[in-house]
């Protein structure tokens, strides 16, 4: 697209980009325990798998502040959505010749598209909102759940069906080409370059922050509470509460639902309660429900609480990404860092889940989640009474 793009048109694009990534995730998700099965792996080997996963997205992450500083952040963005295509036909690929390492690499792949263009689409949501004068990154984190909605919706009918995964997968990447290619061409360019020169200066004082820190610690639980889910909740119905995939499935959907709920209605709520109190809120509802999850031995009352797990989930990174542009200059380092350390969640969340759930049971590995989220709930008072304004955003210090 030539010209400057309507900012309608570019809010559109940015929604689109991030349901893109959250419906091929989801699209794998709810083929886990099919896959586990097809590759014949145990619950510790499905932690290997998953590693590829983590390993791209930590990758993706540490590298792409210093490259939206450079060449903004429309070229990041078309990197990354572009690994994500590539990636699922890759992981169907691998499913089709039992392959685990061809697996491995396309949830590589697909780890490093998104983490790689994390950063970058939260620059842009901040200059939609610098224009429009209104909350947008929650609503876009939101479109990513919807994303993983309708995923979850749709994967759980082809399980049902019995439809192959590979094919599933595939299908799901062709059909998305299109929506990618008109949004990233509808992107502005140069956004994120000037505005990280502006900011810059060395990195390295951010770790010097405690308040940084401390939000760090608080996105550390909150992701893990999210990527756990992602990773192992559809196995975690099968292996520990004895439903069939498709429910299991079923499960992961609702999660997701309440996920996207928490999400959409999370700018109402940064314009009424400061963000400790949001994230304390969120900490301990996702604490209650992973709980639940794993003391009740019950498959209803472990469906529901997916759906508390799901609530409390919801807003945990987004908005801990944007106290962390607010809490000081060099908001592009800031966000990184921050990003960077809740991907250490994804980094090393699934391969220790898996060895301990192979030991003793994947409701039992979760109590590390849950000893994390508590915490969380612990630390969240002491960041301070900081509210969101949706007439007065911070387009310099939101990244």
């Amino acid at each position: 697209m030539t010209g400057n793009p309507s900012v309608a048109a570019r809010r559109t694009a940015l929604f689109l980009l991030f349901f893109i990534p959250g419906l091929l995730l989801s699209s794998w998700v709810t083929r886990t325990p099919d896959v586990r099965d097809l590759l014949g792996a145990s619950t510790a080997e499905m932690g290997l798998i998953l590693f590829g996963i983590s390993v791209g997205s930590m990758l993706g992450v540490l590298g792409s502040g210093t490259v939206v500083s450079r060449f903004g952040a429309r070229p990041v963005i078309t990197a990354g959505i572009c690994a994500v295509l590539i990636s699922m036909p890759v992981v169907g690929l691998g499913t089709w010749l039992s392959q685990s390492v061809v697996v491995a690499i396309g949830l590589f792949l697909c780890g490093f598209g998104v983490g790689g263009s994390e950063v970058a689409m939260n620059i842009e949501g901040a200059d939609v909102e610098r224009i429009t004068g209104r909350v947008v990154l929650p609503t876009l984190h939101g479109f990513y759940s919807l994303g993983t909605v309708i995923g979850a919706a749709a994967g759980s009918l082809l399980t049902l069906a019995g439809f192959p995964v590979a094919w599933h997968l595939t299908l799901v990447s062709v059909l998305s080409v299109p929506v990618a290619v008109w949004s990233v061409r509808t992107l502005p360019y140069g956004v994120g370059r000037s505005s990280a020169t502006k900011t810059s200066g060395p990195a390295v004082r951010v770790w010097r922050d405690s308040r940084l820190l401390l939000i760090g610690a608080i996105v550390l639980a909150l992701a893990l509470a999210e990527g756990s889910a992602n990773d192992w909740l559809p196995l975690i119905m099968v292996d520990g509460h004895g439903l069939a995939p498709a429910l299991s499935s079923g499960v992961y959907l609702a999660f997701n639902i309440a996920m996207a709920t928490g999400r959409f209605v999370g700018g109402w709520l940064l314009a009424r309660f400061t963000r400790p109190v949001i994230l304390c809120g969120s900490a301990v509802v996702g604490g209650i429900g992973l709980a639940l999850v794993i003391a009740v031995d019950n498959r209803v009352v472990a469906g529901a609480a997916a759906l508390l797990w799901g609530l409390g989930a919801a807003l945990g990174f987004p908005v801990a990404l944007s106290a962390a542009a607010d809490s000081g200059p060099n908001p592009t380092a800031r966000v990184s860092l921050v990003a960077s350390v809740g991907y250490v969640a994804f980094l090393v969340g699934p391969p220790s889940l898996g060895f301990i759930g192979d030991h003793y049971g994947l409701r039992s590995a979760m109590i590390l989640v849950l000893a994390l989220v508590v915490v969380a709930a612990a630390l969240a008072p002491a960041m301070g009474s900081r509210r969101e304004s949706p007439e007065v955003p911070a387009p310099a210090t939101k990244s």
